[in-house]
């Protein structure tokens, strides 16, 4: 499977979840905390995505998945314990051009959703083809090297990058980025020394 990796704010984005499970629980999870604008289309919910619903107030249409379900979501995630019920919402969606992912199929829809390490403006996203175990594993060993310590130089960054900017420093921005993050960054993070770099530029 070829694929690029996209960064997507899915704040207000229109999703649509068919099925009421755990798995179906982790994505109705991940993306409400995002402030996704989300749809849930099932016969009967789990627990846990039952408090949910109720926490994120999240409408719910407690039937069989149709067609019409579609509607007019941006992304579409089939996640039944049916395959085929999955791979009809694919149909739907890929008939009406929009993105879904299939929870059972790894080849199955258009997107999935990686295993996500962050630490302030930090997003380290692990694909592996398809073995979500995997991905967990290397996206846990990466997150033991990329701590908070990266978090808050990324925030000094980002603060720093916007205030020259915005007092039309580009050239100065440039001139920082050149002498700070170069080879050196990550032993200049670790060791606590960033601030003081950066002093030339504050």
């Amino acid at each position: 499977m070829s694929g690029i990796p996209l960064y997507t704010d899915v704040d207000g984005m229109r999703v649509l979840v068919v099925g009421g499970g755990a798995v179906a629980t982790r994505k109705v999870k991940q993306f409400a905390a995002a402030h996704a604008q989300l749809r849930i289309v099932a016969p009967s919910l789990c627990e846990d995505l039952e408090l949910l619903v109720q926490q994120y107030a999240i409408p719910v249409e407690s039937r069989r998945y149709e067609t019409e379900d579609i509607g007019d979501a941006q992304l579409v995630f089939a996640a039944t314990n049916d395959r085929a019920v999955n791979q009809q919402v694919a149909r739907d969606a890929n008939a009406n051009n929009r993105l879904v992912n299939v929870t059972d199929d790894a080849h199955g829809g258009v997107f999935s959703v990686m295993a996500t390490h962050r630490r302030g403006p930090l997003v380290v996203a692990v694909h592996a083809g398809g073995v979500p175990t995997g991905a967990l594993r290397i996206r846990d060993a990466l997150g033991e090297r990329f701590d908070a310590r990266y978090g808050d130089a990324l925030e000094e960054l980002v603060s720093l990058r916007r205030k020259l900017l915005a007092a039309g420093k580009s050239a100065e921005w440039h001139k920082c980025v050149e002498h700070v993050i170069n080879d050196d960054f990550c032993d200049t993070v670790e060791q606590g020394d960033l601030s003081q770099r950066l002093a030339p530029w504050r």
